[in-house]
Formats: C-alpha cells, structure tokens, sequence
C-alpha cells in the first residue's frame, strides 16, 4: 500500500505532485492511502510524489474539475479524484461526459457545491472598519465556508478591493492584503473579527430602502440567502420587520403607482373622479394638451382638425417633426402626399377630419435631426382611449385607419393593412382600411411608389363612394 499525505484544506499543488510519482510508478488507486489532514502519524509520514515526476496530461475538463474538488471539505476527495484520473489515462478520454457514472455523478455534485459556497462567500462577506496598532485603517470581516475555498476565493476579493486594506478570517484560513501583496494565513475565531462598525447602520437604511416588498418570496429568499449566514449579516437584523410589513408596503407602493400612472394620464384621472371624463371634443383637448406625453421626447400634442360630424374622419400614425413644430396633424411630406391624392379622388380637405391614433411625435434624435420612430403596440393602446373618445365628440359617418398605428389604436388588435384593406366596420362604426401615405414614401423606387400611390388614390375615390359622392 502506498500511503500519501497531503496539507491542510485544499492542497491543489501537493495533489499534483503525488499523482505525478503515482502515474510514474502505475499505481492503480486500490494500491493508494490518502491520509487525511491531520492524521499522517497513522501511517508514518507517507508520500507526495517525485518531483522529478513528468507532468501528467489531462484534459482540461477534468483539471477544472480537480481544481474545484480538492476544496470540497469530504476526506474521500483525493481518492476519488485519483480514481477518475487513473480511468482517464488508462482508455477512458470521455468520462466526464457520461454523467450516468456514479464516480463522474459524484464528482460534479461536489463540484457543484464548492461552487455555491464560493458564490455565497463572494456574496455574503461583510466588511467592518477596524484600526491597526500602527493606526492603519483595515477592514476585518469573518465568514464561515462550507468548504476549503478561502484560497480559491482570493483572487475574486483582490480584483474588487485592491486599493483597500483587508483580511477575511475564517475557521479553515485566512487572508490579509495590504494593497500590494496577499497574505495566506492560518484559521481564526469569531472573536478575532470586530462585531460592528459605525458604518452598519447606515448598511440596514440602504438594504431595507431597496427591499421590494412586492416581490417577497421567503422560500427563494432562503434558498439565496440561507439562515446560517444570517449571524455574520448586518442587514439580517431588519429581515424579520421586513417580511412582516410587506404585505402594507405592496398595497402602498400600488397605490403609489395608480397615482402616478393617473398624474401622467390626467384624462383618465378625470375620468376616475368624475364618472364620466371630459364632456365636449375642446374639454377633450385641453387634457391632451396639457398631458405628460406617453412617448418618450415629444414636447406637445398634435390635435385633430375639421368639421364636427363630417362625412369621413382620416386616421393617421402619429405628427412628424414638422407636424409637431407647427401643431397642424398632415401637413409634412406625407400630408403634402395625401392632399395630392385626395384632390384628385375628389375630396375637399376642408370639408374631412383628420387625426392620428397616437397625439405626441415619438423620434430617435440624430445630430441636429429628429427622425421618425414607431409607437409601439403598448403606447398606441395607451392612446386609444383618447382616440375613441375624440371620434364620440366628432361623430363622423365614415372612419378612415390608414396605416398599421391607425388600424390597432382603432380595434385594439394588430391586423395585416394589407390584408385587411377595404371597407371595414370599428365597433359598428362604417370604416374603411388603406395605407399610411409614409408607406409610399419608403418605397425603393419610383415604379413602385407610382403603382402604390395609383392603388391608394382608388383607395380614396372608394371612400368617397361610401360617402355618398360628398366632398
């Protein structure tokens, strides 16, 4: 039998050198004592291999794998590790990829939980402010690992807090770093490491600030955060108050909300308290205008403009930035597109309502231009209700969508223009579907915008039809 004997905790580089004189000598794992840490004179003082031994070849997997495994705190670690090298050097390349085998099962469930307690120490040591005796500002923080992992921890803390001078103590080791160099130094007690510091309350204030009540799941709060950190936590102390005023909290935070999502929206915060909302289309516009715009960096609405209770009311997109500096809805290329396209189908632009299903020009800044962006599906529901509530002040005889926007602020559902193009009813309202004139613009080239621009303007010499030949 050979007997080896390794350090204290994970000793990466002993292990090594022992499976270096194992492999040279082929000793099959049966033929190999590892003697635990601590217990050598049970053996007399074993051995840790030749250091004139040739490196062993691994395949990487399997080093990430020993890397990890030596930190796990079970006494069978080194033997099974050996056992898994000696398979793999002896025909078995690919035993790390049948999971099914007990020994490769074993093997990753350890390294797994090397790497949970890694997480859990990168994430639940607390530091506390203490002075050396030479005056030195250090901070001292004490954490209880499940496993040997205080030096594989090392490099994580020197990254995230080199300018500072700390030491985190732990019952299987420590380490100290002075902002140049890093210590590994022997285990501590509890009551090496400072109890509180003046920073602590103001820890808790932070911690119970940006607790979100609304979103308490204690069983998957203990599953992050389990109970055994608890002690070495400041902020532990407030969990308790904070699971039990959760449930006030939430209610206040949506109530908080409501008020907001109504301070943004005041049509519908007039709506609320009074029943009923705005009684006439000018009552109607003034809350649109003095509104918060529901499309991120437009600087006013853009009302509709004609007759009251006119033969057709258009519905267009949204203003352009041309619409919007002069506060006119069809007025920019588009408009200038759709006049041309209504005079010849015979339409009287005076004599028709025009509109857009969203009231705030919504853009993408680009240098010193703003160019045209797309409401989404949620902002243009956000809208509909003005919509619907301007069309019952207008009460037209014919609704007009043109344009994808125009068709989902209408019915709420985002059909094909396309497809859906043609007379069409809203709500029982008489309507008609088309393009958006933009959509020809886009074209790529002038035969296509001439042939989608003739199909739009039969489209219009259509609604004037089911007008009734009015214009």
């Amino acid at each position: 039998m050979i007997r080896v004997g390794l350090g204290e905790g994970a000793d990466l580089d002993g292990f090594r050198a022992a499976v270096r004189g194992l492999v040279a000598r082929r000793a099959p794992p049966a033929e190999v004592s590892w003697c635990p840490a601590g217990q050598a004179d049970l053996f007399g003082e074993g051995e840790r291999g030749e250091e004139s031994a040739a490196p062993v070849g691994l395949p990487r997997a399997l080093s990430e794998l020993i890397r990890l495994v030596v930190c796990h705190s079970d006494c069978e670690r080194y033997a099974l590790l050996y056992a898994a090298i000696w398979r793999v050097l002896n025909g078995e390349r690919a035993l790390l990829d049948i999971q099914s085998d007990p020994l490769v099962h074993r093997l990753e469930a350890m390294a797994k939980s090397v790497r949970r307690d890694l997480h859990k120490m990168h994430a639940f040591v607390r530091f506390r402010e203490t002075r050396d005796p030479d005056g030195t500002e250090r901070f001292v923080s004490w954490f209880e690992p499940q496993h040997f992992i205080v030096e594989a921890s090392a490099g994580f803390f020197v990254e995230r807090f080199r300018s500072l001078v700390w030491s985190i103590l732990t019952p299987v080791g420590s380490l100290h770093w002075d902002c140049t160099a890093l210590t590994i130094g022997p285990a501590a007690q509890r009551g090496d490491a400072p109890e509180s510091d003046a920073f602590e309350d103001a820890w808790r204030c932070y911690y119970e600030n940006v607790f979100n009540p609304a979103r308490l799941n204690p069983k998957v709060m203990r599953q992050h955060m389990p109970e055994k950190y608890w002690r070495n936590l400041p902020e532990a102390a407030s969990i308790a108050g904070l699971v039990q005023q959760a449930p006030k909290r939430a209610r206040e935070m949506i109530a908080r909300e409501a008020a907001e999502r109504e301070k943004r929206d005041p049509l519908k915060a007039v709506a609320a308290m009074a029943g009923q909302g705005p009684q006439t289309l000018e009552e109607l516009n003034r809350l649109i205008a003095a509104s918060e715009p529901l499309t991120p960096g437009a600087n006013r609405a853009v009302l509709g403009e004609g007759p009251m209770e006119p033969a057709v009311a258009f519905i267009g997109e949204q203003p352009g930035d041309q619409e919007e500096r002069e506060g006119r809805p069809f007025i920019g290329p588009a408009g200038q597109l759709f006049d041309k396209a209504l005079g010849e189908a015979g339409i009287d632009r005076s004599s028709v309502y025009v509109t857009n299903a969203v009231k705030h020009f919504k853009y993408e800044p680009r240098g010193k231009k703003r160019l045209h962006k797309r409401p989404n599906p949620g902002e243009v529901k956000r809208y509909r209700w003005w919509l619907q509530r301007e069309l019952s002040f207008v009460r037209p005889k014919l609704v007009v969508a043109m344009g994808g926007t125009a068709l989902l602020g209408l019915t709420g559902k985002p059909p094909s223009v396309l497809k859906t193009r043609g007379p069409i009813a809203f709500d029982g309202q008489p309507g008609y579907a088309t393009v958006h004139p933009s959509y020809l613009l886009r074209l790529p080239d002038d035969a296509a915008q001439q042939e989608a621009y003739a199909a739009f303007r039969e489209d219009l010499i259509a609604v004037r039809r089911l007008m009734g030949g009015s214009s």
